[in-house]
């Protein structure tokens, strides 16, 4: 007994408990910062998927590179189309997907807006799909928001291979493999009407930007939707 009274020193119980307490939240933290930080990188894999949509393949990527904290246009409806949501609706749609569906693709937000990559062809069936739900009367959707869907003949402005700290298009989930899966028109098409049917009626206004085909190339990001030198 006397031995122990010798090392209590100041000892106050419940020290140690939240020092422990503390040191698993500072860990909790830094993998969900570690975890963040992987999500918004491109690999190589997915650099070179990325750029497989551009007129040349090569050229792009070795292009983008050389500057991989510049964002980049590539066009839509080869490899990938892509459907732009608002930001609430977006998230409602990614939950459903992640919680109770099959995922997503690659996933990037873009001056306010939500980007789902998704499997070729889909911005030509979706907004039909939608439509014919809509058709059987505004309940059986719940009320879509206006989705823009980006597909042959559009481009779209893409976040940088490298994760930037300034304003401008952001990874949420990057590319990671040379071939990643993409949600079809019929898995978006559920993922929107169930999350229009669990959300407040006139959560979303019916605004929307008007969609733009091919952005003017500026010093801001890389145009590889008409980029033909090197081929």
């Amino acid at each position: 007994m006397s031995a122990w009274l010798r090392d209590e020193k100041t000892h106050r119980p419940g020290t140690d408990l939240l020092a422990l307490l503390d040191e698993a939240e500072r860990a909790r933290t830094e993998r969900a910062g570690t975890e963040r930080a992987r999500a918004e990188q491109v690999t190589p894999e997915g650099a070179a998927w990325l750029a497989s949509a551009a007129t040349c393949p090569r050229s792009a990527l070795s292009l983008w590179r050389a500057r991989p904290g510049l964002p980049g246009v590539l066009p839509c409806g080869s490899v990938f189309d892509v459907v732009n949501l608002p930001t609430v609706f977006a998230r409602r749609v990614l939950d459903r997907m992640w919680a109770q569906g099959p995922g997503s693709g690659p996933v990037a937000t873009h001056r306010g807006r939500v980007l789902l990559f998704a499997v070729p062809g889909t911005a030509q069936r979706l907004p039909a799909l939608i439509g014919w739900e809509e058709w059987g009367g505004a309940d059986r959707t719940g009320g879509v928001p206006p989705v823009l869907c980006h597909g042959t003949g559009d481009a779209v402005t893409v976040p940088a291979l490298s994760p930037g700290t300034g304003p401008g298009p952001r990874w949420v989930v990057a590319p990671g493999t040379r071939g990643p899966w993409l949600p079809g028109p019929e898995v978006l098409l559920w993922a929107c009407v169930g999350a229009a049917r669990g959300a407040p009626r006139r959560c979303e206004d019916g605004a929307v930007p008007a969609a733009r085909r091919r952005p003017a190339a500026s010093p801001s990001f890389i145009d590889f939707s008409s980029h033909r030198s090197g081929c």
